[in-house]
């Protein structure tokens, strides 16, 4: 049997496993939603003073579904956004939302005028993207054309987007705002890494790729490497050039965070700090005072018009110097730790009187995701208390007892659906991220 026929063959296997897991509990969680629905649902709320229509893309995820919740409950029309390949979205047939519209793929040239026909059909006064790594540039350089419509936009522009996403002027900003980080140095070329003195610093150092590169995004090579050939070697390795520039940062030991920020005109509205993990599915937030004024501090130097949603990964080392690693201009999953806040919604469409500290999730339960967590306890049996434990003290990021319908439909037809498709195409995955609402697949997003 060749190699390409074995790796079909655990494909095929790997599929119809996952596919009869999730078909194994439909019966409970058809009763279970089923009751949910025949209790007494909650009153619908009433429409808001001001009643905005809010424009919501990535309706596959869950931080997508968390806002859109918020903005009903607050009394506004929710529009739903996402790409054919996930049309059939658990999200959509959430009570929260109004209307549901299909645009073209971010890199598909038709994408910005697609969303501008969906704001001004339907008459969007805001949109705010919950938008991947790809698709957060073709989400700031249609601002100005959504504005033109008279749709206020909750993202960075196209510079400020630039230069917080790209990690060496993210790197220098914060260094201008007199905040702490790596040392770091943008690499256009193997040999300026070559060049360095590496060996005499106090701490090793590793390369990023500044472009977001999913197949290497989780390498931890450090550097230098035990000799200089070895050095050179994976630093040729590596695809370095003008066009795709890296950066050399140090590496820092220490206790990892992960933010959340929502920013109006640089001030923090909202902030949710965790403890961060390499493929991240619980969620606890974490009150950290220092951390809050390192953003806090960032996003006031930027000035006004600085209005968006930044997530910053940080360091915490054994003296308690707090740096920042990286800027990602968009939505953070940790955003779930606010389902059911009511003060999310304002959070995002109003600015916040002088002086009002940035909306918290202080006392929440973490958030989880049920079949992962029984996933990993069934295949790690040794871990299966703690799941238990996890599962016993938090909530689920997308059940809602008034709004179950899409923690059914995520996992009896949203992501089998996708992994028929995949079956039918006999397209390799590597997991199923209930969380982003898609089969993780190699060289993905």
């Amino acid at each position: 049997m060749t190699t390409a026929a074995r790796t079909r063959g655990r494909t095929v296997g790997r599929t119809l496993g996952a596919l009869a897991l999730l078909q194994a509990t439909l019966p409970v969680d058809s009763v279970v939603t089923a009751a949910a629905l025949l209790r007494r649902r909650r009153a619908e709320p009433a429409p808001a003073a001001q009643r905005r229509t809010v424009l919501v893309s990535g309706g596959k995820m869950s931080k997508s579904l968390v806002l859109a919740r918020a903005f009903h409950a607050a009394g506004h029309r929710v529009v739903l956004v996402e790409s054919g390949r996930y049309r059939l979205t658990a999200h959509r047939f959430s009570r929260a939302v109004d209307a549901f519209r299909v645009v073209p793929h971010e890199t598909d040239p038709a994408y910005a005028a697609a969303l501008v026909e969906v704001a001004r059909s339907e008459g969007a006064d805001v949109y705010v993207p919950v938008c991947s790594p790809a698709s957060s540039i073709a989400d700031a350089d249609v601002r100005a054309d959504l504005e033109a419509v008279g749709c206020e936009v909750v993202h960075l522009g196209p510079a400020d987007l630039r230069m917080v996403d790209d990690k060496a002027s993210f790197a220098e900003a914060a260094v201008a705002a007199g905040l702490a980080v790596p040392d770091s140095y943008r690499i256009t070329d193997p040999q300026q890494v070559l060049d360095l003195d590496l060996a005499g610093r106090p701490r090793p150092y590793i390369l990023k790729s500044i472009p977001y590169d999913p197949v290497r995004r989780l390498d931890l090579t450090l550097l230098p490497r035990p000799t200089r050939a070895e050095t050179e070697a994976f630093v040729r390795s590596l695809p370095i050039s003008p066009e795709q520039p890296w950066i050399l940062q140090e590496f820092v030991e220490g206790t990892e965070y992960c933010t959340h920020g929502t920013v109006r005109d640089g001030r923090l509205q909202m902030h949710v700090c965790c403890r961060s993990s390499a493929w991240q599915l619980t969620y606890d937030h974490v009150d950290h005072p220092g951390i809050r004024a390192w953003v806090e501090t960032f996003v006031a130097a930027q000035g006004e018009g600085f209005t968006g949603q930044v997530s910053l990964d940080f360091i915490e080392d054994a003296d308690g110097v707090v740096r920042a690693i990286e800027c990602n201009p968009r939505t953070h999953s940790a955003i779930t730790l606010l389902d059911g806040h009511p003060g999310l919604a304002a959070a995002y469409l109003e600015d916040a009187p002088a002086g009002a500290p940035a909306l918290e999730p202080v006392g929440a339960r973490p958030t989880y995701w049920t079949y992962h967590e029984l996933y990993l306890g069934l295949r790690h049996p040794r871990s299966l208390p703690g799941r238990l434990r996890t599962l016993r003290g938090g909530r689920d990021a997308v059940f809602d007892a008034a709004d179950p319908v899409p923690f059914w439909w995520l996992h009896h037809v949203h992501v089998p659906a996708l992994l028929l498709g995949n079956l039918v195409r006999l397209r390799p995955w590597l997991k199923i991220d209930l969380n982003i609402g898609k089969l993780v697949e190699p060289a993905g997003d």
